[in-house]
């Protein structure tokens, strides 16, 4: 256990606006929401606020999810490199809409090209 960052808890209790630092220490940004595969219970990884924006870091990049701060296992600069979470919004809103047509029985292809 590191002394300022409190016991390590689970994914599904990490609070929004908990800390994000790197390994070294270095804060680069706050949590804002947890990304998982509820089907599965798996976790996928977190979506942070930086100065610089949104970025979306992979759960293989979380090194430790405590009460009082995330550690992650890349540096700044990687973080500033990370894409945005919109992708992730768009593969969201297709999986639901193959779901939706799927329920009403609408072709996928035919509900596409209307677009």
């Amino acid at each position: 256990m590191t002394e300022d960052d409190g016991h390590a808890i689970s994914y599904k209790v990490l609070r929004r606006g908990t800390p994000v630092r790197t390994a070294d220490g270095t804060q680069v940004g706050t949590v804002r929401r947890i990304q998982e595969n509820v089907r599965e219970n798996i976790f996928d990884g977190i979506v942070i606020d930086t100065p610089s924006g949104r970025r979306f870091v992979d759960a293989p990049e979380v090194e430790r999810v405590a009460e009082l701060a995330v550690t992650l296992n890349i540096s700044a600069d990687e973080v500033a490199a990370l894409p945005e979470p919109g992708g992730m919004k768009q593969r969201l809103d297709h999986a639901k809409s193959v779901r939706r047509a799927k329920r009403f029985g609408r072709n996928m292809r035919d509900r596409w090209d209307r677009r």
